[in-house]
């Protein structure tokens, strides 16, 4: 049991006060020998093991009276929950709220989400609990800052659903922050989420850094987790994975390709209706839900031969998550895709041209233009998707260029000279070579996401298939993409600034088989994110194309690949539409198209919906991350914050019970019974009267 007042629990020793004055009182009369009164006593010791009884419960109910008086005064709080806020009222509660999609799932048997259910769950436990500062901490923005009124955690528009994914290590580190500057005494920390590994990413080595920081503080800082881990294995996501207009003939068609992941492998196969809605205009078409996935590929939509631009929606029905039922694109008439290719090594030079200008889609015209660097001046980098550097880094003249290159949205791949300097861009720079015994294979890489990830089809690119001669080395601050063994890095994207990004790449058998040969054109206008539109765009490769170096011309897959990729997200940046993830960029002047009813003008960044800005047509959908159900496990949740005053209470959407109920008014019950009993038995016992 814990107390909401625990120091009036320091006056407990008042309950002996009953005792003391019976004590006291025996001590004001004497006993004297009475010859007169020898009956009188005779008599009462027939009756006085009766009176002592009577005696001594008198004396345990006035002490349970008094101890009863200060139970209520100390505010006890039920066993469960109440043990995560024992210690009474903290000076700063920071709640650490998860908006993320998968946090939209709806119970059984109920309307209420488990955002709904935990916003009405914290506005009355903390009304309860109290605190002199309330602070909140939202995974929309992961901005810092007070709330007025704790009501404000329910009604407020920045605490409603969002789309993007959540940082509980960024959030958790934010708290931490605001902590130690703010020089709180006792904080308590609330972190409200349902564990989706996505979220979490409990993996990072980020985790470590917090809980040591978290143990070095001087004031007492507790956590409680309040989770809503129950899954929906029933649940049904969707996805539109490209879209493109082509026109044959008299008929323009919009080819819709998507696919609908389920929440197991148990769903039951049926039919899934499809809506779809371009520019207004309605259609319906059915798939067929097998083994808990379904996939649509190139749906031809018959469209307006005028209409060149435009925006969609697809929908499923509902289901137990709203959030993941519609996915929204645009389309346009692609631009031409141009790369620009500056090197020192003609055997490096060729195999990345030959990659850059094969078009992985026929309807786009692609281009690659070898520039000396004493003419990049005359470059119209407004043109270009892609630069692809080998040699030196950029001077200080060049610099300025490239980064206003990449600031625009373009994508930049550098491949080591053979003289490295101590030159550097981004932070970064290339170090000797060093050359293998043995030409050595690639040990791990990046499948997720980014240049090296998987394809549509779930099929790894054979990177494992590499070999690698020389390689140089580098240094700086980047996410490693490919290394080799001992964690010698292959492929890296330079970390942008004041970046907190984990650098750990995901393990992949160095075996892997199955070609992917189609790869780049099956990414091609790809409408799902990757998970790197928020990153910078820049890549360093430590090794080149060259014979003598590697098998990346060879083994041509992968560079092609990687090039075509890298091309891609470059143009994406010259189109017209533009496709994002929510919460990789702020909207400024966005107005909108079509979104959800709940998105408010400054929240438009992490809201999946279509939007206008001045020069652009805009989609944003979540991220791919939030259609995995992987959870983080309990051992794990255990590691993360090992050391640490940390509670943890599991709660259902929809729960109706306080987490937090106080019996203070069961103790007012025992004491008023107990000065009733007590006044019962001081009262004088009733004689009978016998009639002569």
């Amino acid at each position: 049991m814990s107390f909401l007042q625990p120091w009036m629990l320091l006056a407990m020793p008042i309950v002996a006060l009953p005792v003391i004055i019976h004590l006291i009182n025996q001590r004001r009369y004497q006993t004297m020998p009475w010859a007169a009164m020898m009956f009188l006593l005779a008599a009462n010791r027939m009756s006085r093991g009766y009176a002592r009884l009577r005696q001594w419960l008198i004396l345990a109910f006035r002490m349970l009276a008094i101890a009863g008086l200060l139970f209520v005064i100390s505010r006890p709080l039920a066993s469960g929950w109440l043990g995560a806020t024992a210690g009474g009222a903290a000076d700063t509660t920071l709640v650490l709220l998860d908006r993320s999609p998968s946090m939209q799932q709806i119970g059984d048997g109920t309307a209420s989400s488990k955002l709904d259910t935990a916003r009405q769950q914290l506005v009355a436990a903390l009304s309860t609990l109290q605190s002199a500062r309330l602070v909140l901490i939202d995974s929309g923005d992961g901005q810092v800052r007070e709330l007025e009124s704790i009501d404000d955690l329910a009604e407020a528009p920045d605490t409603a659903a969002a789309d993007n994914t959540a940082d509980l290590a960024g959030m958790l580190q934010e708290a931490y922050d605001y902590v130690k500057a703010n020089r709180v005494g006792r904080a308590d920390i609330w972190i409200v989420s349902d564990l989706r590994e996505s979220d979490w990413n409990s993996d990072s080595g980020r985790w470590a850094a917090i809980r040591d920081a978290f143990k070095e503080l001087p004031q007492t800082t507790k956590i409680n987790l309040l989770a809503y881990g129950d899954p929906a294995p029933d649940n049904l996501s969707l996805r539109v994975t490209d879209v493109r207009r082509q026109t044959r003939g008299d008929q323009t068609n919009l080819l819709v390709s998507l696919r609908i992941r389920g929440g197991s492998e148990t769903v039951e196969a049926r039919k899934i209706p499809l809506q779809f809605e371009i520019d207004g205009a309605r259609s319906e078409w059915s798939v067929s839900l097998s083994g808990g996935n379904a996939e649509l590929k190139d749906h031809p939509i018959p469209i307006d031969d005028k209409l060149q631009r435009g925006w969609g929606r697809v929908s499923i029905p509902a289901d137990a998550n709203p959030a993941d039922n519609d996915a929204y694109f645009v389309f346009d008439d692609p631009p031409p895709r141009k790369t620009i290719l500056v090197a020192d090594e003609p055997q490096a030079a060729r195999p990345l041209q030959l990659a850059a200008e094969i078009a992985s889609d026929p309807n786009v015209p692609h281009r690659a233009e070898q520039v000396p660097r004493s003419q990049l001046g005359t470059v119209a980098w407004e043109e270009v998707s892609l630069l692809l550097w080998q040699g030196e880094l950029p001077s200080d003249e060049e610099r300025p260029q490239v980064e206003s290159f990449v600031k625009a949205g373009g994508q930049v791949i550098f491949f080591p000279p053979r003289n490295p300097s101590d030159a550097q861009m981004f932070g970064i720079r290339w170090r000797p070579w060093n050359q293998a015994e043995q030409a050595v294979a690639v040990a791990q890489w990046r499948g997720d996401q980014d240049l090296l990830a998987n394809t549509l089809s779930g099929s790894a690119l054979p990177v494992g298939q590499l070999r690698i001669s020389n390689y140089a080395g580098i240094e700086g601050p980047f996410i490693p993409l490919a290394s080799l063994d001992g964690d010698r890095p292959l492929l890296v994207r330079a970390a942008p600034p004041n970046a907190n990004q984990p650098t750990a790449s995901a393990d992949h058998d160095a075996a892997s088989d199955g070609a992917a040969d189609n790869a780049a054109a099956n990414d091609d206008n790809d409408t799902s994110d990757d998970g790197d539109s928020g990153p910078l765009g820049v890549y360093f490769c430590t090794t080149t194309p060259s014979p003598l170096d590697s098998s990346l011309a060879r083994d041509g897959v992968v560079l092609y690949v990687a090039i075509q990729r890298a091309v891609r997200k470059g143009a994406a940046a010259l189109s017209d539409t533009r496709t994002l993830i929510a919460g990789t960029v702020q909207a400024e002047n966005w107005r909108a198209v079509s979104t959800t009813d709940d998105a408010i003008s400054s929240e438009y960044g992490i809201h999946q919906g279509v939007y206008r800005t001045d020069e652009q047509l805009v989609a944003v959908n979540r991220s791919v991350a939030e259609d995995a159900t992987a959870m983080v496990s309990d051992a794990k949740l255990q590691t993360l914050f090992g050391g640490l005053d940390f509670s943890r209470v599991d709660d259902t959407a929809g729960n109706l019970h306080s987490l937090v109920q106080e019996i203070w008014r069961l103790f007012l019950v025992l004491m008023v019974v107990a000065m009733i009993v007590e006044a019962a038995l001081c009262l004088p016992r009733r004689r009978s009267v016998t009639e002569s």
